[in-house]
């Protein structure tokens, strides 16, 4: 799960830095979440392309409509494009780290769940579990009677 999360991000960062573009856009469009903000490039080959940026690891940027920025986008397919400052320094990936941590604390657990029951068993009592009765077989009637 946790490279389900990180791989894309990590993915689009390092195709941005080896062959990104980088160019002036004005922000057109931001939802009130943001769910999506719509650019216009303005200064680059690809001018008057209007794109959505991509998402970081399920963030976007804070800007409002009008802002200017500085973004890198992959010539070959303009719809991968993030800020510039985000290719260069991407914000941390919660929830690739999020879901890192709780694979370690469920192995943490479960390791911790195996190393008991292997200390019952190899130093846990020494008594058969005939010895717990007092050395005596339970007889026929008095489970018999303890059924009724």
């Amino acid at each position: 799960m946790s490279l389900f999360f990180l791989l894309p991000s990590r993915s689009l960062v390092q195709d941005l830095r080896s062959r990104g573009v980088s160019a002036a856009a004005t922000v057109i469009g931001v939802d009130s979440k943001p769910k999506y903000v719509k650019i216009r490039l303005v200064s680059s080959p690809k001018a008057g392309t209007e794109v959505k940026l991509s998402e970081y690891a399920g963030m976007l940027p804070e800007t409002e409509t009008g802002a200017s920025v500085i973004v890198t986008y992959d010539p070959e397919a303009p719809s991968r494009v993030l800020t510039q400052g985000w290719v260069a320094d991407p914000p941390s990936n919660l929830p690739a780290y999020g879901t890192s941590a709780l694979a370690v604390i469920c192995l943490g657990l479960t390791t911790a769940v195996i190393w008991r029951r292997l200390w019952i068993r190899t130093f846990g009592p020494e008594e058969s579990p005939a010895s717990s009765t007092g050395g005596k077989e339970p007889s026929d009637e008095s489970v018999r009677h303890t059924k009724s």
